[in-house]
């Protein structure tokens, strides 16, 4: 008769825990809030200590002041004194005894009291000298508790250049900002796992998409260059190619945004003024084509960063100027220069009034004026929200203002 099977044993258990160790007594750990307990204990006990030290030097020393006699007797037979403290009682001998008694009184209080005062003087410059010499050892002793602070803060300054392979790896004491740097950490680790992945999706996004789009691009061209084609189908073509190129300005759009968002690593003197230039010479056909003068005045701001991206700036924001414009004697103004020790574009034109409350709306992604979604042939929507990536990658920013009689004024601001 068969026997059946035993059924499977469990999969044993792991021996380890994967979670932060926890230490026998977690009362003994060095945590901030004990060294500094310890830390500010100590120093108010040694200030403690070395001015109740300087303060019985001080009384013994007016003590011994005080005992000294107050008179000497320097004629036994005539009962004549000698007394350097009190003037009353030297050199008589006609004093009565109630008279004799009220004067070594009075030098009595007069020495008690100058004692008093000289004590209290000396213990104040004491306690002053200590007051300084305590505050500057606990501006020390500050510093080098928080120096660990101030670790952590250039790191997470550099991390937000985007400088994802920083990290603090703190070392010293277990205690809360060891733990705090170690999770800053653990959490640089998981971004950068992050941002390399979607950077690596990004490349091969970048020859996925564009493959297909330059196939079909290739195969339209090809097909319209035959003079048999009839008129129908060239019609069709024609369409089938303006909607693949709007895929393919799409899909640059999307790539450029993508990797305009990261700190530009790799950075190289560029200056505003030819990078003006460039872009004007490069819509200079289209701008007659529509009837808008281009002007303004280059001068130059050099700036460190990506040529090509800065370049992306001015063309994107002067082909939104001059496809937003209007039908008759329309002008778009493009200088640059420095101000405030800043390098600045200035784009500005004319064109349909555009309400202050929309203007956040213009740099969001597929967002138009007074529309949701992009539906004209200007372009794919991703114009000003690349300007203004690119302009934050560089440690810039960008700011619109609707123009007085209709049209806006852009604002382009990097730092030299």
């Amino acid at each position: 008769m068969a026997t059946t099977p035993a059924p499977p044993q469990a999969p044993p258990k792991p021996t380890w825990d994967p979670r932060r160790p926890q230490p026998v007594l977690p009362w003994l750990r060095p945590t901030i809030r004990i060294r500094l307990t310890l830390l500010y204990g100590g120093m108010f006990l040694i200030a403690g200590i070395l001015l109740l030290s300087i303060i019985y030097l001080l009384a013994a020393q007016a003590i011994s002041t005080g005992n000294q006699p107050f008179f000497k007797i320097i004629d036994g037979t005539n009962i004549r004194v000698s007394s350097d403290n009190c003037p009353a009682i030297t050199g008589t001998n006609n004093l009565q005894i109630s008279d004799f008694n009220a004067a070594i009184a009075q030098c009595v209080d007069r020495q008690r009291q100058a004692a008093l005062d000289n004590l209290l003087s000396r213990s104040l410059l004491a306690l002053l000298g200590l007051a300084v010499i305590a505050f500057a050892f606990g501006y020390a002793m500050a510093g080098r508790v928080l120096s660990p602070l101030g670790r952590i803060t250039r790191t997470a300054r550099a991390v937000a250049g985007s400088d994802l392979s920083r990290r603090i790896e703190l070392d010293g004491p277990d205690d809360e900002l060891k733990e705090l740097a170690d999770t800053f950490d653990d959490m640089l680790e998981r971004l950068q796992r992050a941002f390399t992945a979607q950077q690596r999706f990004v490349g091969n996004a970048s020859h996925e998409l564009r493959t297909p789009l330059a196939i079909n691009r290739t195969l339209l061209e090809v097909h319209l260059s035959d003079p048999g084609a009839p008129v129908e189908l060239q019609q069709l073509g024609k369409t089938l190619l303006a909607t693949n190129e709007r895929s393919e300005q799409l899909v640059e759009g999307l790539l450029l945004l993508a990797r305009s968002d990261n700190q530009i690593v790799e950075r190289k003197p560029v200056d505003l003024a030819e990078v003006a230039s460039q872009a004007v010479d490069q819509v200079h056909a289209e701008a007659e084509a529509k009837g808008v003068t281009v002007r303004g005045v280059q001068k130059p701001a050099v700036v460190q960063g990506n040529g090509v991206l800065l370049e992306r700036i001015a063309l994107n924001l002067l082909q939104n100027a001059v496809r937003y414009n209007v039908p008759e004697d329309g002008w778009v103004e493009v200088n640059t220069e420095i101000q405030h020790g800043q390098a600045v574009l200035y784009v500005a034109n004319t064109g349909p009034v555009v309400p202050a409350y929309e203007i956040d709306n213009l740099f969001e992604p597929f967002r138009r004026l007074r529309t949701e979604r992009t539906g004209s042939d200007k372009g794919v929507g991703l114009g000003l929200s690349i300007v203004r990536s690119v302009a934050r990658a560089h440690g810039g920013h960008i700011a619109a203002q609707p123009r007085e009689g209709g049209g806006l004024v852009m604002r382009v601001t990097l730092p030299v």
